[in-house]
């Protein structure tokens, strides 16, 4: 061998060696030589196994459909828009009654319910929505506040084709109608029988400012909500863009079946900030069997104000958890009255089944039948009851109650609150709040000037000395929060305010 050729010998190699680890390491393999020549031609075609296998992965992955276009051609030509037309005094502003927060509401302006009508000054108004059908013979479900009070409504299919529409019913409370196309072999879509799960892919389909037959996508952000619409309150919270015109469409899931019917967006702006509550399912299955069969909804009722658990209010009442729903006030000849059941029960179970909460057992007795016997499990005064009652029907309309506003008799200043008797604001019991310094605990707490005190710690109070002795007490006691029944405007609720130092 010649000394100068051994140089491009070990090039050579090199090359090969290079060569050889680059296409082990593209197969899989270890690129190590380390044992006889057999364990390395194992690794090599244990390498080539492996980029097989990987390459028929890719190739399956590819022949699967990419997006959303194939859910969208099954269900949007069951999707429609609704446009209505109603007649408004000139004058008439907006009623705030459409709103899903309460008047005064620190949110009210954020919550907007999506599809209202907009008069811009004119007697004849026009209004539009989205809504779907579920049915073949033209039933089509959209949202109460797009139909409400109007003198006609139309809709519009996808293909273009324009339909006079009857109102059949509608349901205020869940904000949901029923509608009828005169016809036969519309496309329709079905209900879903499961609930979503939070992170789920959803579509909404709809009209949003006028634009018909608009896809957007997103996930269930979150199930439960509350925003403030009613006692009913159990929305489902997605991401998926929608604006106004949407209101009544439709949210679907990857099956092509309705989750839910959206209803509300939270806007400052009034467009979509990628927040929208869709009312669930199971709440439209129920109310649009109703409104099919009888053209309204009746529900369960067994005529209580409630309200939740707070820590304080368990706290107060010496409760070891804040499950359960605290009664402020039986309605007189109610089937809660009737049955015993006080101002300061708190109810924990329907059936055997515990109730977690003030909106639970609402949704739970108002989906119930009126003239259904039920058992409610109860904590009286420290001390667990049942009671059987049957309900009744829930009254279409409230009583309000209104309370004057007086001059200030007397105040607690610990509480930031000034007292008058009751009989000076026509009330012939209580204590009334004529004044409520903004930065005291009593208004951290919500009471407002024109409340009426019933009770404090379950005793009757009818003068702000009366207030002050119960206080006082209190603090003997070592009490750290002392309950409050307040009796407002919108009803009768349990407050409970911390004590404090003398």
């Amino acid at each position: 061998m010649n000394f100068n050729e051994r140089p491009n010998r070990r090039i050579l190699s090199a090359r090969r060696f290079g060569l050889l680890a680059t296409t082990i390491a593209g197969l899989g393999a270890a690129a190590l030589f380390v044992g006889p020549n057999l364990a390395a031609k194992t690794d090599i075609f244990a390498g080539v196994a492996h980029a097989q296998d990987v390459s028929q992965q890719a190739h399956q992955l590819s022949q699967r459909p990419v997006g959303f276009a194939d859910i969208v051609e099954k269900v949007k030509p069951a999707v429609i828009s609704v446009r209505v037309k109603m007649e408004r005094p000139t004058e008439t502003s907006p009623s705030t009654d459409d709103l899903p927060m309460p008047p005064g509401s620190p949110f009210e302006r954020f919550f907007r319910r999506f599809g209202m009508p907009n008069d811009g000054g004119h007697q004849i108004i026009t209004g539009q929505g989205s809504g779907f059908f579920i049915s073949a013979d033209g039933f089509a479900v959209t949202n109460n506040h797009v139909v409400q009070n109007a003198e006609s409504v139309q809709v519009t299919t996808d293909d273009g084709a324009s339909y006079s529409a009857k109102v059949i019913g509608t349901d205020p409370r869940t904000d949901l109608a029923l509608i009828k196309v005169d016809g036969k072999d519309f496309p329709y879509v079905k209900l879903s029988d499961s609930a979503p799960r939070v992170g789920d892919w959803v579509l909404a389909v709809g009209n949003p400012f006028g634009l018909g037959g608009t896809v957007t996508a997103g996930i269930v952000s979150a199930r439960g909500r509350d925003i403030g619409a009613g006692p009913y309150d159990d929305f489902i919270q997605i991401d998926a863009p929608v604006n106004k015109g949407n209101s009544g469409g439709p949210t679907f899931d990857v099956e092509g079946d309705v989750i839910g019917v959206n209803t509300a967006i939270f806007s400052p702006s009034g467009g979509s900030v990628g927040i929208a509550f869709a009312i669930p399912s199971d709440t439209v299955k129920n109310v649009i069997a109703q409104l099919r069969d009888k053209g309204s909804v009746t529900r369960g009722w067994i005529g209580v104000q409630i309200q939740p658990v707070t820590p304080e209010i368990a706290d107060s009442l010496g409760l070891k958890k804040t499950g359960g729903a605290l009664v402020s006030e039986p309605q007189p000849n109610s089937p809660a009255a009737k049955a015993g059941i006080e101002s300061g029960d708190v109810i924990t179970s329907v059936d055997n089944t515990p109730v977690r909460g003030a909106r639970e057992l609402a949704r739970r007795i108002g989906s119930m039948t009126p003239g259904t016997t039920v058992k409610l499990g109860l904590v009286h005064q420290g001390e667990e009851k049942t009671v059987m009652l049957t309900l009744g029907t829930l009254p279409n309309e409230r009583q309000a109650m209104n309370q004057g506003r007086e001059t200030p008799d007397n105040d607690v200043p610990k509480l930031g609150l000034s007292l008058a008797p009751g009989k000076v604001a026509g009330d012939s019991k209580g204590v009334v709040v004529t004044a409520v310094d903004p930065n005291g605990v009593a208004a951290d707490h919500g009471l407002q000037v024109g409340d009426l005190i019933l009770d404090i710690g379950g005793k009757t109070v009818s003068s702000p000395a009366d207030v002050r002795k119960e206080l006082a007490d209190a603090r003997k006691a070592g009490k750290h929060t002392l309950l409050f029944r307040v009796k407002s405007s919108e009803g009768t609720r349990f407050v409970a305010l911390p004590l404090g130092s003398a």
